[in-house]
């Protein structure tokens, strides 16, 4: 059930058309008897916000920007956040929707009073395994933000909630990275993959002790050592290496740095030596690599550091064939017996383009009238592919890119990586969340 099969043709027709949803932003008019929200009278999707921070508006601003989805509630606990997300919902042409605002604890009122296809979850990270139950055991779906869980007693009850009540909780927006990357390595242009390096290598200094950003993050720091973040690095990997689609990850070992950042920069941040913040004990180290291997053999470097002063990190997967290095301003590739000149670096660009997944090649809607997706992740002006995807998929009453054993796979990462840094370097049993069923799953194919 992890291939993706909605149909090609229902997704290029919803692609071809999102720019009629996002031309509700700009106040367009339509035919009688056809909706401003719903041009080409789709079926409907009934979606509830729940968390309308960064990535909540980036979200709730995507999805209006597509014809046929419905947002008639949204959970938020700060005022403000609240009544601008009301405020776009309205403009879009849409009803008032109804406004859950008492307390951290409301989404579960939403939850059982509202009738939605699915649940979008954007709240801190604590409350993303509450949200997904709470919709889960209410009859609908989930698409959290990452990380979906953080403790693995967490990961099977979402597991074993899916099962028993054929509701799924994904972090079904998380994409997959470079796609034409993926389709080189499926297409075996790299040969076998033995080892790919990335992580979150992200300075997030400010972030944590901004108030008006995500100042919760610096709780987790301060109590938890390990890879807090392997969402975002893991959704290039998990593919590329066909986890839990032919192969699984069997076991981790992970270590941290000595640590201190933090309490520098609450020096500087505060302008105050001695604040109280400069002698908190920190538990998260500076820098955390972990090392990942495959039943199959195959090893992962999975680093984290949103600690020190650097650039975001680049990506590197070394295959059988060859090899590929790469970051947002360069991607460099080297194939025996092709690339031109021996053991050295070609640019990637001609390969990249040659290898253009079909459905990025195939998709191509026009610019939201509505102007730049706000957010955080904002900027563009097309409606973001995954969004389309995911409507695409409830549409049709099928699983996300991701699934659910592959979202728990992904995030699940954490808490064991804390486990084997507190035990000095363990090695730490992975568990399996598909009960065998890894070695005949297909490997992810998007269509």
């Amino acid at each position: 059930m992890s291939k993706i099969y909605y149909s090609r043709r229902k997704f290029v027709k919803t692609s071809a058309t999102a720019a009629i949803g996002a031309g509700m932003l700009s106040g367009l008019s339509y035919p009688m008897g056809v909706s401003a929200q719903n041009p080409l009278n789709e079926k409907p999707i009934r979606l509830g916000f729940i968390g309308i921070g960064g990535r909540g508006s980036y979200h709730l601003n995507a999805a209006l920007g597509i014809e046929g989805v419905e947002v008639p509630a949204i959970c938020e606990v700060i005022p403000k956040r609240l009544q601008q997300a009301k405020k776009w919902i309205e403009e879009s042409g849409r009803p008032t929707p109804k406004l859950y605002d008492k307390g951290v604890t409301d989404f579960k009122r939403l939850c059982e009073n509202e009738k939605l296809d699915a649940v979008i979850c954007c709240t801190s990270w604590e409350w993303h395994t509450p949200v997904c139950l709470a919709a889960m055991k209410n009859d609908k779906h989930c698409v959290s933000e990452v990380p979906i869980i953080l403790t693995i007693d967490q990961a099977w009850e979402i597991v074993e909630t899916y099962e028993s009540t054929g509701k799924w909780a994904t972090i079904g927006l998380e994409g997959f990275g470079q796609l034409a990357l993926l389709n080189m390595i499926q297409k075996g242009i790299l040969g076998d993959i033995v080892h790919a390096e990335t992580g979150y290598i992200h300075d997030l200094r400010l972030v944590k002790f901004d108030p008006e950003r995500e100042p919760w993050r610096l709780q987790h720091s301060i109590d938890r050592n390990g890879n807090l973040y392997p969402d975002h690095p893991m959704s290039k990997m998990l593919p590329a290496l066909d986890i839990n689609h032919g192969d699984r990850i069997d076991y981790l070992v992970s270590m941290s740095s000595f640590g201190g950042m933090l309490n520098d920069y609450a020096a500087i941040y505060y302008k105050n030596k001695n604040h109280p913040l400069t002698k908190k004990k920190i538990a998260l180290g500076n820098y955390n690599a972990s090392l990942i291997r495959t039943v199959n053999g195959k090893m992962i470097t999975l680093n984290h550091d949103t600690s020190t002063p650097h650039p975001r990190e680049n990506y590197r997967i070394q295959g059988t064939k060859g090899v590929f290095i790469g970051d947002s301003t360069y991607k460099n590739i080297y194939i025996e017996g092709v690339s031109p000149v021996e053991h050295a670096w070609e640019s990637a660009d001609p390969y990249l383009k040659e290898y253009e997944h079909p459905i990025v090649k195939n998709y191509n809607p026009a610019p939201r009238k509505g102007g730049e997706i706000v957010g955080h992740g904002g900027g563009g002006t097309q409606t973001p592919m995954n969004w389309n995807r995911l409507v695409a998929a409830l549409r049709e009453n099928k699983m996300p890119d991701w699934d659910v054993y592959d979202s728990v796979t992904s995030s699940v990462i954490s808490p064991i990586t804390e486990t084997s840094v507190a035990n000095k370097g363990k090695a730490i049993d992975f568990p399996d969340f598909t009960k065998g069923k890894w070695k005949t799953r297909p490997q992810i194919t998007l269509v």
